[in-house]
């Protein structure tokens, strides 16, 4: 399951205007990554509303997905992305709730007041892991593109799997185009590693030592 936030003043069916149905077609069909539903969320405008007003209802459009889809309905088969205050709302909804994603990526977004979250997600990210992936647009005027690293830096502090990047490009639809391939691969290899069997754990057992030896 892959979950969408949108930008400030985006309808959700932006994801689709930068071509996430043919890029997850053309994925899937090369075995690139596995099958992937994902859900695009429609909220609100405002800087912060997926934290305020919004992170509630991505919480219960999760559960109501799992309800309603075939769906694997574990950590590990959730990830959650967005883009602007879409990246904003999805690191703060997935270190918010630790227990309910195993991936998050934030594009063009932004990390004003998430440290409190990050450090009372350090107890399950270091036990479960989390993959993380955070990219900037070098021209950028809206999301400075600085803060990736030192927010994917302590993401790895706290026992996650985080990479950053800085692409050419400013807070525009064409870099999120530009770069919307390389992060479903991301998500979909997360996912596919969190679904693969696990191998049995060798078990040794140990006789009882006949009688008199020493």
């Amino acid at each position: 399951m892959l979950y969408l936030l949108h930008g400030n003043n985006q309808p959700a069916t932006a994801f689709l205007q930068i071509g996430l149905q043919e890029q997850l077609d053309r994925l899937i069909a090369r075995h690139a990554i596995p099958p992937v539903i994902a859900v695009m969320i429609q909220g609100g405008p405002g800087a912060n509303n997926w934290r305020n007003r919004y992170e509630r209802y991505v919480l219960e459009v999760q559960q109501l997905i799992d309800r309603m889809l075939p769906t694997i309905s574990t950590r590990g088969e959730r990830a959650i992305a967005g883009d602007s205050m879409g990246g904003y709302g999805a690191m703060n909804i997935a270190l918010g709730h630790p227990q309910r994603f195993a991936i998050v990526e934030s594009w063009l977004g932004f990390f004003n007041g998430l440290d409190g979250e990050l450090r009372a997600a350090r107890q399950t990210i270091a036990r479960d892991g989390l993959d993380a992936y955070l990219y900037g647009g070098a021209s950028d005027t809206i999301a400075n593109p600085s803060e990736n690293a030192p927010f994917a830096a302590r993401l790895r502090a706290a026992g996650a799997s985080a990479h950053s990047a800085v692409y050419a490009g400013g807070h525009t639809m064409e870099t999120l185009q530009a770069h919307l391939g390389h992060m479903l691969l991301y998500a979909g290899r997360a996912l596919a590693r969190n679904s693969a069997p696990k191998p049995a754990a060798a078990i040794a057992t140990r006789g009882a030592s006949p009688r008199g030896a020493a």
